[in-house]
């Protein structure tokens, strides 16, 4: 039973083991067969490893030294299915990368800073490219802080994530159809990519408020039927060809906010509803309400200003996007502002 080193660390909402790339086979196929054991499967509950049964909670990141002159380190993310015991490369998590910095520091990749550190990561999934600024007190990665979002319990220091040249990380363009609406199986739809894909949609136009608990909306078979059918061929317009099996592209209900914030949201990930958001599916979708065009425009309540402070609405509460605008109305720069905590650091058994 082979020995691993690995550190199980939650980034943002979510949690996930990492690993370093030269502690991993190189093959592709081997090393995600070792990892579906490793995170309990075949097991859909994965109460034989480390995962949590969810795909929240069933996360890996893999870092290694980068060739990127703009980067410190890679990060590899795989999303590890609970249900269908696969692997996929297909996006970026921007939770999780929200965890890097904190391992590549505690791995003796990145030296820190007295004060603050700034860690510069290439997601390898996308080519993207995010500057993470932790907080390093005399060198050390600060922990306790007051800075709370939503969907974590308690406090703790801000992680500032930068992102830089998301749009169209997996599709190529931010509006990959070339529109900002599409009409899809009757209903229309914003396609975009700006940091993740998604597809945006009323609620209304599909039945429901928009307001209800996860639970309720995956117990809504003929809601998830849908979804799936406009999933199904949004897929191939957005250029990600076939995404039957496919962890992409992301399915968001939007809604008027209830809370004073931008818009509601509850988004499929794609077959389990979120319990809270994604941090570049937030982006993504704060940025469709920016687009006039987009029925996710006509919902939203965007605040005056080249600087807005996007407050993203979902069932546990919100997500804050920071967004700065050029003269044309073009996202220029995104960021948002995460924790991450690391939970045990030791060896995993496969």
């Amino acid at each position: 039973m082979p020995a691993v080193p690995c550190a199980l660390i939650r980034g943002g909402t979510s949690r996930g083991a990492y690993f370093l790339a030269d502690d991993l086979p190189d093959d592709p196929a081997e090393r995600d067969a070792l990892l579906v054991r490793i995170m309990g499967g075949p097991d859909a509950l994965q109460v034989d490893g480390i995962g949590g049964g969810h795909p929240l909670t069933s996360k890996v990141a893999v870092i290694s030294p980068t060739t990127h002159a703009r980067a410190d380190v890679d990060y590899l993310f795989l999303q590890v299915d609970p249900a269908r015991q696969t692997v996929s490369d297909a996006q970026n998590c921007g939770n999780l990368l929200a965890g890097v910095g904190v391992f590549a520091i505690e791995r003796g990749l990145v030296a820190t800073e007295s004060g603050e550190t700034a860690v510069g990561v290439h997601m390898v999934n996308s080519g993207a490219l995010c500057q993470l600024v932790l907080r390093t007190p005399e060198g050390r990665v600060q922990v306790a802080g007051d800075t709370a979002i939503d969907g974590v319990p308690g406090t703790g220091a801000p992680i500032v994530c930068n992102y830089l040249d998301i749009a169209g990380s997996s599709c190529g363009a931010l509006l990959p159809t070339g529109n900002a609406v599409d009409e899809i199986d009757g209903v229309g739809a914003t396609c975009i990519d700006n940091g993740m894909p998604v597809v945006v949609l009323p609620a209304a136009d599909l039945q429901v408020e928009g307001t209800e608990s996860p639970e309720a909306l995956e117990a809504n078979a003929p809601l998830r039927e849908k979804l799936e059918s406009i999933r199904r061929e949004a897929g191939p317009r957005m250029g990600l060809g076939d995404v039957g099996a496919k962890s992409v592209p992301k399915m968001c209900l939007v809604s008027p906010p209830r809370q004073g914030g931008l818009v509601g949201t509850r988004t499929f990930i794609p077959h389990v509803c979120h319990r809270s958001i994604g941090v570049l599916g937030a982006v993504s979708v704060a940025t469709a309400c920016l687009l006039p065009e987009s029925p996710a425009a006509g919902l939203a309540q965007v605040p005056r200003g080249d600087t807005k402070t996007l407050d993203v609405e979902h069932p546990s509460g919100s997500f804050q996007v920071r967004m700065r605008l050029g003269p044309d109305g073009s996202v220029v720069e995104a960021g948002v502002v995460r924790t991450a905590r690391l939970l045990f650091s030791g060896q995993a058994m496969a």
